[in-house]
């Protein structure tokens, strides 16, 4: 399994990020945020290949390319269309969807959900091609159970409302635990790989009383199965930093292994960072550094500075968190 990840956008203009989480037989794919330009790093078969997208807020530098996404995949019945975002997510997006003519849609029956995430629960709306969509269908709201939203498979995505004076969604995406065979155990049992193996890792196949190769499967799992923690990426974009929020997300983000954070002003524009409820690069970094992260990513960046001052930017980022940089892409 592996978490791969690309910043779209360049320095100065809208950014975004899109996630590929690869579990060895397949890739599911998420979008956080979908500013302006941003899908032009991303052939239209991979836009095609989406399976969520997640809004952080929806100020016009995070949402202003969703036509283009749209456009590409608004008849898509291939896989589902689903939509994730702040509350109000449901509202504004059924009049974007409605703001096109549709006289050619009646044989048409692709559906989209999209979730309003609130601090306690989550209600999700569906919404048909087919009507044009003029009715927004509501759904049975789903208690949250702490910061998770969604939990397939092979991974969690977790969000945590902070303050943009809207608000505003963290995110962070993270693989469940991998159980590994330990071949040195097996060779000790006398005991040679096979299918069974794989039925051993799923409790749920294979009860803890379940005899296998002359084994109890709850032995076979304690003897053989080592655990390995998943990769996790997290989404930190266009909200206060103060004390407060510092406490909070460092508690929520302990162990998480890279950090994409917005750095849109330079340490001593704090109090334009504040008024504005953005954070400065040196803020970004602080918690790249208490939480003991991998590697921060800094995006965001604003287009008052010149290249020069970006430069200076990193490098107050790197005097607390020396793995800060920019993205690949942006040289």
């Amino acid at each position: 399994m592996a978490i791969r990840f690309r910043v779209l956008g360049g320095a100065g203009r809208d950014n975004a990020l899109h996630v590929e989480v690869d579990s060895g037989h397949a890739i599911r794919r998420l979008l956080f945020d979908c500013g302006d330009g941003c899908l032009s790093g991303l052939a239209q078969a991979e836009v095609q290949a989406i399976d969520h997208l997640f809004f952080s807020h929806f100020h016009m530098d995070h949402v202003s390319g969703f036509d283009g996404y749209f456009r590409t995949n608004f008849d898509r019945e291939a896989r589902p269309n689903r939509i994730w975002g702040p509350p109000g997510s449901g509202r504004i997006l059924q009049h974007r969807f409605q703001s096109y003519l549709w006289n050619l849609h009646e044989d048409l029956s692709a559906t989209w959900k999209v979730s309003d995430i609130d601090v306690q629960e989550v209600r999700t709306w569906r919404y048909e091609l087919r009507e044009a969509f003029e009715r927004a269908h509501e759904e049975a709201a789903v208690m949250r159970e702490g910061a998770l939203v969604l939990d397939e498979d092979e991974f969690t995505v977790e969000a945590l409302t902070m303050d943009h004076r809207t608000p505003c969604l963290a995110y962070r995406v993270t693989e469940k635990t991998r159980w590994n065979i330990d071949p040195a155990g097996l060779a000790a049992l006398g005991l040679r790989p096979g299918a069974w193996l794989k039925a051993l890792k799923d409790p749920a196949e294979t009860p803890d009383e379940a005899w296998v190769e002359g084994w109890r499967a709850g032995e076979l799992r304690e003897r053989l199965l080592v655990p390995t923690p998943g990769d996790s990426v997290a989404y930190l974009t266009d909200f206060l930093m103060n004390e407060e929020a510092m406490e909070r997300l460092a508690d929520w983000l302990a162990g998480c292994g890279t950090l994409i954070c917005e750095s849109q002003y330079r340490a001593a524009d704090l109090e334009l960072a504040q008024r504005n409820y953005h954070m400065t690069s040196l803020q970004g970094a602080a918690l790249a550094e208490r939480v003991r992260a991998n590697e921060l990513v800094l995006i965001h960046v604003s287009a008052r500075y010149t290249r020069e001052e970006w430069a200076g930017l990193l490098d107050e980022a790197r005097g607390v968190f020396p793995a800060a940089r920019f993205p690949e892409t942006w040289g």
